[in-house]
């Protein structure tokens, strides 16, 4: 089974917190999924959730796409970089797909990202087949353009689409009564 989120912003990728933050359990109430891939409690978009283990292995090296707003407006050479991969503390990255694009039609965010009446902000789509701890903030933080907000919007074969912040689907190709946006309440 293939269970497709929208994760919202400021939503913790796993099941359970001793501290009481939001976390998947508010979203999925479908048992004995887990993600195949987590986002950061500060990053928005696509999580895939599985109950089958080979698809969990399969997603770890394939490709991930994400729309990333960027502190000022990037440049050549560090779209350059990004493609060519870079030294970070634990190592070099592949070569990524990068390139800039308009600014999405998306959700707004809660709470909005900062606003700088004199600093321009600038967005791309990067395409990495890693999955390192925080690694597209790194990146674009090594080049000199911060991230501002980071959206997955593919994760291999499986695309978020027209899911809003907080909706779940599941993948076309299962089938099940529940889709849509999940009830709050407890997971398990």
């Amino acid at each position: 089974m293939i269970l497709l989120l929208n994760k919202p912003y400021g939503v913790l990728c796993q099941f359970t917190d001793a501290d009481g933050r939001p976390t998947l359990a508010d979203y999925i109430h479908t048992p004995d999924v887990y993600a195949a891939g987590r986002l950061d409690f500060d990053s928005e978009g696509l999580v895939v959730l599985t109950d089958e283990g080979r698809a969990q292995h399969a997603l770890s090296g394939a490709p991930k796409t994400y729309w990333v707003q960027l502190d000022r407006e990037i440049d050549t050479a560090a779209l350059q970089q990004l493609r060519r991969g870079l030294a970070l503390k634990d190592g070099m990255t592949q070569p990524a797909e990068a390139d800039t694009m308009a600014a999405p039609a998306v959700w707004p965010r809660d709470p909005p990202v900062r606003f700088r009446k004199n600093v321009p902000t600038s967005w791309i789509r990067l395409t990495i087949t890693e999955g390192r701890n925080r690694q597209v903030r790194r990146m674009t933080a090594a080049v000199g353009f911060p991230t501002l907000r980071l959206i997955r919007v593919s994760a291999g074969p499986y695309r978020l689409g027209s899911l809003q912040p907080g909706e779940s689907r599941f993948h076309s190709s299962q089938a099940s009564p529940r889709s849509g946006r999940a009830s709050t309440g407890g997971r398990r």
